[in-house]
């Protein structure tokens, strides 16, 4: 593993357990909440193991954040300047979705992420994750399924899509490629 995907597994076990004590939670009432079992966040909080994107987001969600909300706490202010190796990476071990934080302050109400989403894998996310944030996914290489309260879209190289209404969207990449998109988001 590189060193990058290594501090931002710790700074995201750092951060999941700042937010479960600054709630005076103990595991089992995040685990009750989140409906991650206490014993995978135990390990996540000990660096035994990668959370995968689905337990971050209910993580995420538990603490009332979206999964991107929880990340930027995670990676703290990045400076205006970000070059390309200090943009911090988190790789799902699951399914190996590839997610570079490209851009994110607090001060900044712009937030940029490149995903590189492998060949045959799909990613969920509950309406939860859209509700404090404005959307717009461009695809860079490949293909993306992109089903968003419903409506199945296949967007290719250069497409791009802003997001509606908060919903259940799924990302699913169909084909035998990996394939990369952007996602520009805008805190609400």
């Amino acid at each position: 593993m590189d060193t990058i995907q290594d501090d931002a597994e710790r700074r995201i076990a750092r951060r999941i357990l700042q937010e479960r004590e600054a709630r005076g939670w103990s595991q089992a009432i995040l685990a009750e909440r989140s409906g991650v079992s206490k014993a995978a966040i135990s390990k996540i909080e000990r660096l035994e193991a990668s959370p995968s994107a689905a337990n971050l987001i209910r993580l995420a969600g538990a603490f009332d954040l979206t999964l991107a909300g929880l990340l930027l706490r995670a990676e703290s202010d990045l400076p205006r300047l970000v070059r390309a190796a200090d943009q911090p990476v988190w790789r799902d071990p699951g399914i190996g979705y590839r997610r570079t934080q490209v851009f994110a302050r607090a001060d900044h109400p712009v937030e940029m992420v490149e995903v590189e989403l492998p060949a045959g894998r799909r990613i969920d996310l509950p309406a939860s994750s859209y509700t404090a944030i404005r959307q717009v996914v461009r695809v860079i290489s490949g293909a993306l399924i992109l089903i968003e309260g419903g409506e199945r879209m296949v967007l290719e190289a250069g497409d791009c899509l802003g997001f509606g209404a908060p919903c259940d969207v799924t990302f699913a990449n169909e084909t035998d490629f990996p394939c990369r998109y952007l996602v520009i988001l805008s805190r609400s």
